[in-house]
């Protein structure tokens, strides 16, 4: 084999040579300017760039009533006329037509007690009144005929036609049958009166409800023993417990240093735990002239304006005492946002509402402020969080993130 002469090898420096090359020296620039042109849009557009830190609020529903509010205070709903009924007399409960809930007019018959010896005690006093009755009228026949005696024998003894003895005789008849009428109808009034205390007697075995109410509870069941004091083990003192619905009340503690602010007659408005999204009218019904040493309160009594079925005795309120009362327009509440969120440019409002890590510019309306707050006609929803004092670096889709307080 020959050996290959090493000395005639050249390095072609051509520019035909060096083609491929340039080329991709040319691809490779145009694909860094590619990359910075998209990196740049994205920068720009928002999605490379940083995450902004902002705060945020949550658009809420206020009602005009909080901004009038002077001073609040929390209690419990009472009613102002409240009734354990019982009974005068003891005795075994045989009948009970009410139980909780039951509404009951003023006089109603709510329950009955066992009654046999009172309905017999009744027959025998209804009996002795007519046996007076036909001793009064055998009286009465008695003296008719004792009068017509004696009265002739006036007349003969005036003309000597009897003697002196006889007419002594018809005159003490006489005088006894008026005494016989007299006594029987004493018997009269004293069984009348005797028949009328066994009627109450048994009137006492029917429980009636003194007012128009409803029923709270039932302390008593069928075959208990029901006794005016309830000393046995086994007796009830009252039958039920019922409240008049129209007097519920609340009654609020109301600190000593506070009590200036609260006078009678002034309006109230009443907020109940079990009816969160419900307001109620209220005016200060009284202040209970002592202190509570303990809690450095006074009770404030508030009664309710407008009566409601979902008012209930021993709710948990909370009374708001006002400037002054609420107008009708003010008794919806309103959706309203800290001023600080929203950015006003050329006439329009506008909020950063935060959406998924992001914000989305949202126009609003605005309505009149309230309080610290401005209310929103349109634009965003109570519930919604927006961006509070909102940077200038911020624009529709930019990233946040939110900064810990």
């Amino acid at each position: 084999m020959e050996k290959e002469d090493l000395s005639k090898l050249r390095i072609d420096k051509s520019a035909k040579a060096f083609q491929p090359v340039k080329r991709r020296r040319t691809l490779l620039w145009v694909f860094i300017g590619a990359v910075v042109l998209v990196a740049g849009f994205f920068y720009f557009s928002g999605i490379l760039a940083p995450a902004v830190s902002v705060e945020v609020v949550t658009v809420s529903d206020l009602y005009p009533s909080q901004v009038l509010s002077q001073l609040n205070a929390s209690g419990y709903i009472v009613a102002g006329r409240k009734a354990a009924v019982a009974s005068k007399i003891t005795a075994r409960l045989i009948e009970l037509t009410v139980e909780e809930g039951s509404r009951v007019k003023e006089g109603q018959v709510i329950a009955r007690l066992e009654n046999e010896d009172t309905l017999a005690a009744r027959d025998q006093a209804e009996a002795n009144l007519k046996l007076a009755r036909a001793n009064l009228e055998s009286a009465k026949a008695q003296l008719d005929e004792a009068t017509k005696t004696y009265l002739r024998y006036k007349q003969l003894v005036a003309g000597g036609y009897v003697a002196r003895s006889a007419y002594d005789t018809a005159q003490a008849a006489y005088e006894r049958a008026q005494a016989g009428v007299a006594a029987a109808e004493a018997s009269i009034r004293a069984s009348t009166a005797a028949l009328e205390s066994v009627k109450v007697a048994l009137n006492y075995t029917l429980i009636r409800a003194p007012f128009d109410a409803v029923v709270l509870t039932k302390d008593a069941d069928v075959g208990d023993i029901i006794t005016p004091l309830g000393a046995a083990a086994n007796a009830k003192a009252a039958v039920v417990t019922i409240a008049d619905m129209s007097s519920l009340q609340v009654e609020a503690d109301v600190s000593e240093t506070n009590l200036g602010v609260v006078k009678v007659g002034q309006p109230c408005e009443i907020q109940l735990d079990a009816l969160p999204d419900s307001r109620f009218r209220g005016v200060v019904h009284m202040i209970v002239p002592t202190a509570d040493r303990t809690k450095a309160t006074i009770m404030v009594k508030v009664r309710f304006v407008d009566k409601d079925p979902r008012i209930l005795p021993e709710m948990r309120a909370k009374v708001s005492f006002l400037s002054r009362p609420v107008k009708q327009e003010e008794e919806k509440p309103r959706t309203v946002v800290n001023p600080a969120a929203v950015v006003t440019n050329d006439g329009k409002s506008r909020v950063f509402v935060v959406q998924e890590g992001k914000v989305k510019v949202m126009p609003v309306t605005l309505g009149p402020p309230l309080g610290d707050m401005v209310e929103v006609l349109n634009g965003v929803k109570s519930g919604d969080r927006v961006v509070v004092k909102p940077s200038k670096r911020l624009k529709d889709g930019s990233r946040i993130k939110i900064a810990e307080k």
